[in-house]
């Protein structure tokens, strides 16, 4: 009787490395199930014995991970799968963002555990800041900021764009200050959408 669970175990954890490469997401117990031949508590009571033995990390909605011995290349990144909301300007403010383009996977390590969308940047407007045309920027969703964070702003037109939130202590309000010299800031009232983390080169 062990050994047969050993054998249902090896098999889940190769049919694990194997959908996840497969999908770039963890698979459902479903597909599990399917692939493995096993039915859905088997695979259930395993999936949980596995984790309490520490040889998967087990959340739902990320990766399942396989867990591997420090001097195995082949260690795996657990990540989760995060929305390319389309394009946003890095210039004069266009239509609002689109929908869903596709998923990405995005390391867990690079997320903390709030909700995130990635954005791909059009435009010249950010370039100082590092952000250049055809980037990905990994946005956390939020409706406040602080005082010198890039935010992704909607416009009372119901435009977006990405610009730096900052103070206008004459006038006593927030704008929209761009980081390049030829784009004037936007004093238009604007509600933010989210709070630039992380900027991507080479993106997808």
């Amino acid at each position: 009787m062990q050994h047969k669970k050993q054998e249902s175990i090896d098999l889940l954890l190769e049919v694990i490395d194997r959908l996840n490469d497969e999908y770039g997401r963890s698979p459902t117990n479903a597909e599990l199930c399917a692939a493995s031949g096993l039915g859905a508590g088997t695979v259930s009571r395993y999936l949980n014995f596995m984790y309490e033995q520490g040889l998967i990390e087990y959340e739902p909605r990320h990766r399942i991970a396989v867990i591997r011995g420090e001097n195995d290349k082949n260690i795996r990144i657990e990540c989760v799968n995060v929305p390319l909301m389309g394009a946003i300007p890095c210039g004069e403010p266009e239509d609002a963002i689109g929908s869903i383009e596709k998923n990405i996977p995005i390391p867990t390590m690079l997320l903390g555990g709030d909700e995130y969308f990635l954005l791909r940047t059009q435009g010249l407007s950010m370039i100082n800041a590092g952000i250049d045309p055809d980037d990905i920027v990994l946005v956390r969703k939020a409706l406040e900021a602080k005082t010198g964070d890039i935010v992704a702003a909607l416009t009372e037109d119901n435009e977006t764009t990405l610009k730096r939130l900052a103070w206008d202590s004459e006038k006593e309000r927030y704008y929209l200050q761009p980081e390049n010299d030829d784009f004037r800031p936007i004093y238009d009232n604007f509600s933010i959408q989210g709070v630039v983390e992380k900027i991507i080169k080479d993106a997808v």
